[in-house]
């Protein structure tokens, strides 16, 4: 799908980590955007700021836990603008911890913003990309979800579900004029890999190295532009680590646990205990 000035861009997570640079470069395309965060903390100068640029758009704090305010977003997309050409699942929380210590309500949350949420908005937005013949939706996933890192049980599980999530609806809408587009970046410098470098007073293991957030931006717009299925994002190449994984599953288990990522995790659980 060719992003085209005027096509109508719903994003959440606009205000924190990935959002701003998303927000940034969206606006640059002379879309119109719906800016969803939660809980939005500098959601409105965001807005303001494009704006100026002469970019239109609509904000709304949205807690995408509760389903009414789901509602509520797309509503007011709809209402504002009468259709949504474009939805960017980008709105995602983590805690790192030993998951038997996680509390029912911390799981819930995470299973509700990062894979609920996204299934759900999908489920909201079909009926106009449907109605027009055309609509892409972006899910950003982890590399999480592709290793299964030590101490992100609920995050890993959650972004390997949006992977599947969005084959199946390839296999779907294939021939309706939407698609979909699974991101799946490693560490990347914002967000959730930053605040866990400052807890954890460690950077990601050399081999694997860290992603500039603009380099998950340009495969977001890659992956609409060429309608590619999924797109990895990490400085050194991955997939056949994790060909090698899939066929041998002990031995990814075990270069897992010499490679440093699980130390890395292990060292925020740690320093976290200390500062509480």
């Amino acid at each position: 799908m060719k992003i085209k000035p005027g096509d109508v861009v719903l994003l959440t997570g606009a205000s924190g980590g990935l959002g701003l640079h998303f927000v940034k470069a969206f606006a640059q395309l002379r879309v119109r955007l719906v800016l969803a965060a939660f809980p939005g903390n500098d959601l409105q100068e965001i807005r303001a700021e494009i704006e100026k640029q002469g970019c239109e758009s609509v904000d709304l704090v949205c807690d995408l836990r509760d389903p009414g305010q789901r509602v509520k977003l797309v509503e007011t997309a709809l209402k504002r603008f009468g259709r949504v050409d474009l939805l960017v699942n980008n709105a995602g929380i983590e805690f790192t911890a030993f998951y038997h210590e996680l509390s029912e309500a911390q799981i819930a949350s995470v299973l509700a913003v990062n894979l609920e949420a996204p299934m759900m908005l999908a489920r909201l937005v079909l009926p106009t990309m449907l109605a027009q013949k055309r609509g892409h939706i972006i899910n950003i996933s982890s590399l999480a979800g592709k290793s299964g890192p030590a101490f992100q049980e609920p995050y890993a599980a959650t972004k390997a579900a949006l992977v599947a999530f969005t084959f199946s609806l390839r296999s779907t809408y294939r021939t309706a004029g939407i698609s979909a587009s699974a991101i799946v970046p490693g560490f990347v410098e914002a967000g959730i890999y930053s605040r866990l470098k400052t807890q954890s007073g460690m950077s990601a293991p050399a081999w694997m190295g860290t992603s500039q957030p603009e380099s998950v931006v340009r495969a977001v717009l890659r992956s609409i532009e060429n309608d590619l299925p999924e797109i990895i994002v990490n400085p050194v190449p991955v997939r056949p680590l994790l060909a090698l994984t899939a066929l041998f599953p002990r031995f990814g288990e075990w270069l897992s646990g010499k490679i440093g990522a699980n130390n890395f995790f292990r060292r925020a659980v740690e320093m976290g205990k200390k500062t509480t």
